[in-house]
Parts: C-alpha cells; structure tokens; sequence
C-alpha cells in the first residue's frame, strides 16, 4: 500500500467482512434509522439519505467504496455550475457559420464529378463540444511552449476546416480541395487529422478508431515524464481527446485506461461524444452505453462527469421531488432515446411521460414543441463549459466527459439521429433550406437553387469573427496548429562507435548484444545521452537491457516505495521520479503509444527524444502494425528494435512467437527504413546514419527499424575497406572466396551471414565453387531505391535511364546467385527483378515451431547444407556442374532428414 493511502484493503465487495462488530448497539441503531426512512418516506428517499452519506463520508476522508454508476443525469447540480464568461449569442452565431460551411463543405465535394465524400453527422453532434474548447479551453503554442495536445475526432475534422475558414487560416478554394489532395494541389485538404499530409496543421492522426484515445493517454504520460526529467516545461499543457461512444468499443479505447489513473494524469481529459449512434446504428440500443461507460471509468479510477441534459430539463428535474422522473430516465434504453431524437413533441409527451400521472404533471404546461426541444447537454455552451472547468480543476485524476448529443444535429428531419446518418453526404435543396432557415443563414433560395451551395463568412470585420480571434489570442495562438521548433542536435562523432567496430573478439554474443553495447555508449553522451527514451514491453532483461536499471532507472511518477526483492544484486530493479526507461508492462500497444509520442516532442514541445523501442519482433508490426502507421502519418521519429528476430532463431517458443514477416510488413510503410544487420559494425553505420538523417541538419521524418537476433556469434572487426555506402544502402560484399574455381554469389541477411560464410568454406573445399558472401543488410531499401529509379525512367523517357543500386552493385559479380535469410522467401525476393543473372532464394515459409535452431534449419531448408545445394543446383541449371552432384549432396549432408542436422548452438536470450 502506498503511503497515506485512504483505501481499506480489507473491504471485499463493499462490506467489511473480516472486521468484528465492536458496539452491535450502535450498528443496529444505524440501521433501523434507515428501516425508518424506507417505511415512511419511501425507498426513494433512503436512496437519497444514502448517496449523501456516501458524499459526506468522502468529504471526510472515510474510506468507502466508489459506485460504478449513478444516476442518468448531469454530474454538476445546476446550482454548483460556474459562471459562463462568454457570449452566448455570438458563440450561437459562430457555431451556425461553422456548421454550415461544414455540411457544404462536404456536400459540394459530393458533387457529380468528383464524388469524394465527407461525414457531416458527427462533427454536427459535437460542433457545441469543440466550440466551448476553441472558445475558452485549447491553449495555443504561442507563448513558446507545447500549448495543449487535441486528439479531434476523425469524422469531425469537416467542421475544424470550417472553423479554420471563418478565422482566415483556410480559403474557400481550400474548402473545395476537400479530399482532393493531389488533383487540387497545394489547395487539397485531407481526408481526416493527417499531419504528414498537412504538417503545418493537424498535429495527431486519430481516424483509425481507438488509436486516439490511447495515444492521448501516452501523450499526457510523456509530457509527464519530459517534465519529471527536465527536458520540457509541461505543466501548462493538458491533452484533450474527443472520441466517440462507438469508438469505445475498439479495445485500444479502453485497454489502457488504467495506467492513466495509477500515475494520477490530471493532464488529460478524453471528452466522449455519446451520440448513442455507431455507424449503422445504435451503440447499445437495449442498454445505456454512458452508464456502461461510466462504470468502466470508475472502475478504472478515472473521475467521470457525465453531461446528459441541457438547461431545459433542469426546472423538470427540480419538481422532481419522487425521483420518479430520474426513474424513468434511469430505465429508458437507448435505442428509445434514439427514436424520440426523431419524433414529434406529442410522440414524446404519450410515449415518455404518458403512462404515469406524476410524469404527465410535470409537462402539462408545456406545449409539444417545448417538450419537442427538451435537449441533450452536449450542445448546451453553459453546461458544457462548467463540464470542462472542472475537468481542469480536478487535481489526482484523470477525467471524461460523457456528453449526450444526437448525431446529426440541426441537420433536419432527414439526418438527425437516423440510423443512415453516418453514410449521407449530401444534403438535396430542401435540406439545405430548412438547415439554412434553423442556423439563421442570409442565403437566398436562388442561390442554393441555382448550383452549389455557396459557403458563408459574416466578414472579416464582424462581431463574430472579432470575437473568434479575441478568444484564441487570449488563449495563445490558433489550434489545430503543428509547429516545429527544435534544432539539430550535436551529434556524436566516430569515436562513440569505436567499440562496437572492433567486434566481439573471441566472445560470442548476439546482435541484440551489439546494439545494447553500442547504446550504452550513445547514452553516455553529454549531447544527447538524456534524450534517449528506453521503452521495453516488460522485456528488459530478455534483452539484456537489465544493465541498465542503475543508472539509467524506470520511470515512475511515485518512485520505489518498497524494498526491491533483488535490492542486492548488482543490477535490481530500481523506479525512479525522473528514470529514463519506461517500463509499458505487457502491452506493445502500449510501447508503441510511448514510442510515437517521444518520437514527435520534437514538434509537440520543440525537444526532440530519441526512442529507443526494443521488442519481440514477431509482436510488433504483426500486433501494433496500425500503430506504426499513425507513427507515420504523425512524423514520429525513433528506432525500432525487432528482437529475438528470425523464424528459426528464438529456440523453443514456437509458432506464435517465430517471426519470418515482419520485413514484409515493414516494407508497406513508406516511413519506415528498415535494416536487417549480421554484425555490429554494421549496427554502428546503421545507427549512425540513422541519427544523422532523424536528428540531424536536414531531419527526415522517417523511423528505423532494425531486426537483431538473440543467437551468439563471433562479431567480426569492421573491415579496412569497409564499404559504408553499401551498408546503408542494403548490400556489401563482406566475404570474397579464397578458394574454388567456379564462379557464384551468396546473398545473406542477418543471422543467416554466418550461415552463407559455412556454405562458402563447404563449396570451396568440397565442389570446387568460389562463392563470394554478400551481407545484405536490408532488402527493403534495395527494392525501394530500384522502384523508385524505375518511376524516375517511366516518366522521362527522353533522359539517361538510371539503374537501380542493387543491379549496379551486383554488375561485376558472375552469378547465379542464391539469397538465404532467416524469413520467408518473399523478403529477398523483393529485389529478384534487378538482380543481374540468375536468382533463386532460399527462406523460412510456414509456421515456425519449438525445436533446435538447427533441427529447424534443416526443416527450412535453409542451413549452409542446403545453401550448398541451392548454389550447385542453380549452377546445373547454367550446365556449369553436372546435376549428378545434386543427388550426392542431398545424401552427403542427409537434407531429407531432419534429425541429422547439427543442432546448433543453445541459447542467448539477449
């Protein structure tokens, strides 16, 4: 237990169960009072005492359980809402401008011809939502700090356009290059949130559902830690994410949920936009899905406000004095709530208040159109404002906000709450007359009759726009706004990698090994060793990274409050206030959240960090691959370590654990520059290269991606002649054959260069061949530099055709030649195409499964033995030997039998 911890570890579903009764005189005192209250004032008046006693006894710092749930009304008594400082009547006449030009905005994209589409429902539901932010709570970046971080819902993005219209940021042309980013270049505008498709404005992409929320609980985390570890001042900055109750089905929405509360983010406040709708229908429409919510929040520790009713019900509410209309509220499902968004007053009036006579009383006063205008909170300013306030205010949690719209509002009859809402795109003249008439907009019928709908701005010099402006100069500058202002940083020179080039001498270890090695060294840097961000899935000392736990420390907002288990050893665990490596537990989700933050403060506060994610590579791209695109489109930079890599390598673990793909994986995002290195020297060039071109003059916003396997080997001393450009560019010739007489290449990746130097000395010594070993350290870069020479000579014919890197690398070489790597054959074969002769590839197509790495080998048929075979055999295709020597190698090296095979060595986990 934590220090000064309120909570009773002994109370067990609520009841003090193993504490005595030491005065049964008092207890049954206290409950024949609430016998009492029952019998003669009703149950509804007990429950009522009760709750009070619960909120009494917290007043008094009584520990009692938290209700999962309460009732279904608004959290803040309208009596405790603060004072709304704005205009309300200017704020209606700003969100009317914003909502129509949003819905045309989407609707003239729809246009025959062009036919792109758009979402107008959901930013039409939380317009007021947004709003009440822009208005009074979304801090700018122009005091020169982060401001605050917004996660805008994907399908909302129409309606920031059209408010970034109105304030001069967007033109009207702009608008009309909605979804049409290339055709209408530079005047497109993308899809959703994208920032590397618009780098100077959206800041987080959040349309891929569930990303949002997770990556706002992780941006809130890291502005922690940057400030725990003074590298940033956050403490001004608050992470706001709009997410949808749709969306809180995806299980990243709420998987992660738990570790905001534990480190106590008070900086974060997700405010979710319970349209009760999902995209075909509703959300729960036999249950109450902020109920639902409200519990998973609590119970997660989370503070929940809920927002349901706008001020027109609060008179209702207060003649309420049976809780007989709270009842009803509390018993109506929400695919009935759904249906009174689209009936009549009268429908309502019979169908909700018919059937009770106390219910009926409360409205026979009021006409059907009042009864047909009782709303939901989420689009009243007043309610929504004290909602956000004491979201602020609150300090040791984190908040949501469980706001009622209904999807599609002030749209018309046709769009609001309708189950289609999400799918139509475009309002027909009639629609866009009466959404016209309720927003109060001075267009003409003329003018929606005559062809597109014309957009509206009250002026430049109007009260509207005025204020607009006023607002965000108050609260710092306009959002969404991306800005980048870190510099480059110092980076180190040769010497910090001197030690990683000399090899590993007689030592055997594993490339995970070399890359620890080498980042330990980079760590010591007085440049940039503090911006490194450590980030393991409870992992460390599977890759050997326990080494790092007394110096560099986990980072834990609470610290150590308890004596370590292995306080002894050299290297215990040991959390620290301002440690560096964050310790995610088992969640890749999570890890990779972490990663794309750290990996975009350079632009979110202006301090670049250098993450350094080390994982099971078969758990990365294949799990969090989603996330590695956001990472992507969110221009993150970092290092990406794929360990325990290979099919054939991570001995024992078996299938789902044997990663053959994740190159292939790798390759289909264009950020990504992925290596698959054998050596450490060529770890160094790799990294190296890798800071320079992500931290460096000219940053690029790209990722690496680095598989390393956990087999010991000898590393070899960097060579004098060392080719560096090959390196990096996806191949080098490493080993030259000394012996044989036939000529042949072997092509080699990763854990599989030791594999092709044995296949070399067999050749040789055995058939003759003089086989030259080139490490081909990635395959991805090699296929992506040819494709792009082939674009570059489809477009300009009339030019010197160029020829890929690959093909001029190889030209000199005398084939065949034979790649060999410890993935599917897919990845070497990436680059058959440019390969100057013959090519064939051996690979690990299949499942993997547990047994010796050379039992396995031999199953893949991927061992030095069957790299022998794969090179005699593509030289009897040339008629260079003759195929009889096929057949005697196949029972020489007993390749048809599994168990004959060398087991190999056992081991290294690092």
């Amino acid at each position: 237990m934590a220090p000064g911890s309120d909570r009773n570890p002994i109370i067990i579903g609520g009841l003090p169960s193993q504490v005595p009764d030491f005065d049964p005189e008092e207890t049954q005192e206290w409950l024949d009072s609430l016998d009492a209250a029952v019998d003669e004032r009703g149950r509804e008046r007990a429950r009522y005492l009760m709750l009070r006693l619960i909120e009494r006894a917290r007043e008094k710092r009584v520990a009692v359980p938290e209700m999962r749930s309460t009732d279904y009304v608004n959290t803040i008594a309208t009596k405790d809402e603060p004072f709304f400082p704005g205009n309300e009547e200017i704020e209606r006449r700003v969100l009317n401008a914003t909502r129509w030009n949003a819905a045309v905005m989407v609707s003239r994209a729809q246009r025959p011809g062009i036919g792109v589409g758009g979402h107008i429902a959901t930013f039409a539901s939380s317009a007021s939502l947004y709003d009440v932010g822009f208005n009074h709570f979304f801090r700018g970046k122009d005091e020169g700090d982060g401001g605050d971080q917004i996660f805008f819902q994907g399908h909302a993005s129409p309606g920031i356009y059209a408010r970034a219209f109105l304030l001069d940021r967007l033109t009207a042309t702009q608008l009309d290059g909605f979804r049409q980013e290339k055709s209408k270049y530079p005047n497109g505008l993308s899809s959703y949130p994208h920032p590397r498709l618009m780098p100077d404005f959206w800041e987080f992409p959040t349309v891929s559902m569930g990303l949002g929320p997770l990556g706002a609980i992780y941006q809130a985390r890291m502005n922690r830690y940057m400030e725990a570890r003074g590298i940033a001042d956050t403490t001004k900055s608050h992470v706001w994410a709009f997410l949808g109750d749709g969306e809180m089905d995806e299980v990243e929405s709420l998987g992660q949920l738990s570790i905001a509360a534990r480190e106590g983010l008070d900086n974060l406040t997700f405010v979710v936009n319970c349209n009760l709708q999902r995209l075909d229908g509703p959300v729960r429409g036999n249950g109450k899905i902020i109920q639902e919510l409200e519990s998973i929040f609590r119970g997660n520790g989370w503070n929940v406000i809920k927002l349901i009713w706008d001020r027109s019900w609060d008179p209702l509410l207060a003649q309420d004095r049976d809780g007989i209309l709270v009842n009803r509220l509390n018993t109506t499902p929400d695919g009935q709530f759904q249906t009174y968004a689209t009936e009549t007053g009268s429908y309502i009036r019979d169908h909700f208040f018919g059937d009770d006579h106390r219910l009926r009383s409360m409205v026979e006063s009021m006409s059907d159109q009042q009864i047909l205008h009782l709303g939901r909170g989420g689009h009243d300013h007043k309610k929504i404002y004290a909602a956000y306030a004491a979201a602020k205010a609150h300090k040791g949690q984190p908040t949501v906000i469980l706001a009622q719209t209904v999807k599609g509002w002030t749209l018309g009859p046709n769009f609001e709450g309708r189950n289609a809402t999400h799918q139509m795109k475009k309002l027909t003249v009639d629609d866009l007359k009466r959404f016209r008439d309720r927003l109060h907009i001075p267009v003409t019928d003329k003018e929606l009759e005559s062809g597109l709908p014309p957009y509206y701005h009250p002026g430049r010099n109007s009260e509207e726009i005025q204020y607009m402006h006023d607002r965000r100069n108050a609260l710092g500058g306009y959002v969404p706004t991306r800005v980048v202002r870190s510099r480059p940083l110092a980076l180190p020179d040769d010497k910090t990698y001197a030690a990683v080039r000399k090899g590993s001498g007689q030592q055997s270890i594993a490339t995970t090994m070399a890359f620890v090695r080498l980042l330990k060294d980079l760590m010591r840097d007085k440049e940039i060793g503090k911006r490194f961000v450590l980030i393991a899935p409870d992992e460390y000392r599977t890759f050997g990274m326990d080494s790092f736990f007394p110096s560099a420390k986990i980072y834990n907002p609470l610290g150590q409050q308890y004596e370590a288990v292995d306080r002894e050893l050299l290297l215990a665990y040991k959390e620290s206030p301002s440690g560096q490596m964050l310790h995610d537990g088992i969640s890749e989700a999570g890890c990779t959240a972490s990663l794309i933050a750290a990996g975009s403060a350079y632009a979110t506060h202006g301090e670049p960090l250098i993450p350094v994610y080390v994982f099971y590579s078969m758990f990365g791209f294949q799990r969090t691959g989603d996330q590695f695109w956001q990472m992507a489109d969110q221009l993150a930079r970092g290092f990406v370590l794929g360990a325990t890599a290979g099919r054939t390598t991570l001995t024992g673990e078996g299938l789902q654990h044997a990663d053959g793909h994740s190159h292939l994986l790798a390759s289909t995002n264009p950020a990504c520059v992925a290596y698959d290195p054998a050596f450490g020297f060529e770890i160094a060039h790799i990294v190296q290269d890798g800071l320079r071109r992500m931290y460096g003059p000219q940053a690029e916003d790209v990722f690496y991606y680095l598989t390393v396997y956990n087999e010991p080997i000898q590393h070899p001393a960097e060579p004098e002649d060392v080719d560096v450009e090959g390196i990096l560019q996806g191949i080098h010739r490493f080993k030259r054959a000394e012996a044989g007489a036939i000529p042949a290449q072997i092509m080699a990746s990763g854990v599989a260069v030791p594999w092709a130097i044995e296949a070399q000395r067999i050749l040789a010594e055995e058939w003759n061949v003089k086989a030259d070993v080139w490490s081909a350290t990635s395959w991805n870069e090699l296929r992506r530099e040819a494709v792009a020479v082939e674009q570059h000579n489809l477009l300009h014919p009339d030019e010197e055709q160029r020829v890929p890197y690959v093909t001029r690398k190889l030209q000199a070489a005398e084939g065949p030649f034979v790649a060999v790597s410890d993935w599917m054959r897919s990845v070497p074969d990436q680059i058959a195409r440019w390969i100057p002769g013959s090519y064939t590839s051996l690979g690990a197509d299949g499942f993997g499964f547990a047994d010796t790495r050379g039992a396995a080998r031999r199953y893949f048929h991927i061992d030095a033995q069957s790299i022998v075979l794969a090179v005699l055999t593509e030289l009897a295709r040339d008629g260079k030997v003759d195929r009889a020597v096929l057949k005697q190698a196949v029972d020489r090296y007993q390749l048809l039998d599994v168990a004959a095979a060398d087991p190999g060595p056992a081991g290294g986990d690092a």
